[in-house]
């Protein structure tokens, strides 16, 4: 089977192609033949040794994967040979095949196509878990999305939408705010030709937004954080500007307003049944219309690197995916 591999920290480009003995499942793991794996922007830090999760030389990159099982160790019950399910995993989705541990595992719903069970785990679970648990979202609240035409800025809006919020969506070109309202955004702001505070000032009748949801870091955060209305919620969620803020605490003070740090990864370690109770109540809604992941790209594996590059660059509209079996 054929796998990328990251042999040496560095760009993209430096990722490898290489064949590899197929896997074999060990007690209580299963081999799955992965059909697709959604690309995240940890990915791009991951390779380059800046993310916080630093694994040993060589490894395949990769964290979210949708397949078929092929094979089932001693001690698995909870699925069997044949069964379409999806994974979180901390690496080796980017591969024909992978082994991972049976509780790791989760049954695709029916109907579903692989790409798009692919892209929901990461994106979906990290702001279902900033939006739904750590902000605390209600319906009549109004909810702004920075970079929100990236995954997890899409997947915010749509939960925002679900549970009844007014959304605002925030992102750098007019062809991402219409992805954007594509996906139930009420308002959008072009921060690349508006003024940040004075588009949410007019977006919200100078009363500020209820949530932030902030992936982007970078020159955006302090405009954003000293427009957030009273007991607003600030959702630290990531730093794709690759520039991480320092906000002024006095403005926490003024506002009466929390910052809300967001890591799902550690959450869904130290809280699996939560983790897994948000799960299915995204599957639900995936079930009932109210989320559909955008999928702006289709890469084989051996396009990987682009797909990569193509993040770093904010290329990207919503997910793409690779698919390791073309």
């Amino acid at each position: 089977m054929k796998a990328i591999l990251c042999k040496t920290w560095g760009l993209p480009d430096t990722l490898v192609v290489e064949e590899l003995p197929d896997v074999v499942p060990g007690p209580g793991q299963v081999a799955i033949d992965v059909q697709a794996a959604g690309v995240n922007f940890p990915d791009v830090l991951i390779i380059q040794n800046k993310y916080q999760f630093k694994p040993e030389l060589p490894f395949t990159p990769g964290s979210e994967l949708a397949g078929v099982i092929r094979a089932v160790g001693d001690g698995v019950t909870n699925v069997k040979v044949g069964d379409k399910v999806l994974a979180f995993v901390s690496q080796g989705a980017f591969a024909q095949q992978i082994a991972v541990p049976a509780q790791l595992v989760m049954p695709m719903p029916p109907g579903l196509d692989f790409d798009t069970a692919a892209a929901v785990t990461l994106t979906y679970g990290t702001s279902h878990h900033a939006v739904v648990d750590r902000a605390q979202l209600k319906a009549g609240e109004t909810m702004l999305v920075l970079g929100a035409a990236g995954g997890v800025g899409l997947a915010a809006i749509e939960i925002g939408k679900a549970l009844g919020a007014r959304v605002i969506a925030a992102a750098s070109t007019d062809e991402k705010l219409a992805v954007c309202k594509d996906h139930g955004a009420d308002a959008t702001i072009n921060y690349s030709t508006q003024d940040l505070r004075e588009a949410i000032k007019a977006a919200t009748d100078g009363k500020g937004p209820d949530v932030i949801y902030d992936p982007v870091g970078g020159i955006y955060a302090e405009p954003a954080f000293r427009s957030i209305g009273w007991r607003g919620r600030y959702l630290v969620v990531g730093f794709a500007n690759g520039e991480i803020p320092k906000l002024p605490l006095n403005l926490s003070l003024l506002k009466g307003a929390s910052i809300v740090g967001v890591f799902w990864g550690e959450f869904a370690r130290r809280e699996p049944k939560a983790n897994l109770a948000a799960m299915r109540e995204l599957m639900t809604w995936m079930a009932e219309g109210k989320i559909r992941p955008h999928i702006s790209g289709r890469y084989a594996l051996a396009d990987t690197a682009q797909a990569l590059n193509d993040m770093a660059a904010r290329k990207v509209t919503g997910k793409v995916v690779i698919q390791p079996q073309r």
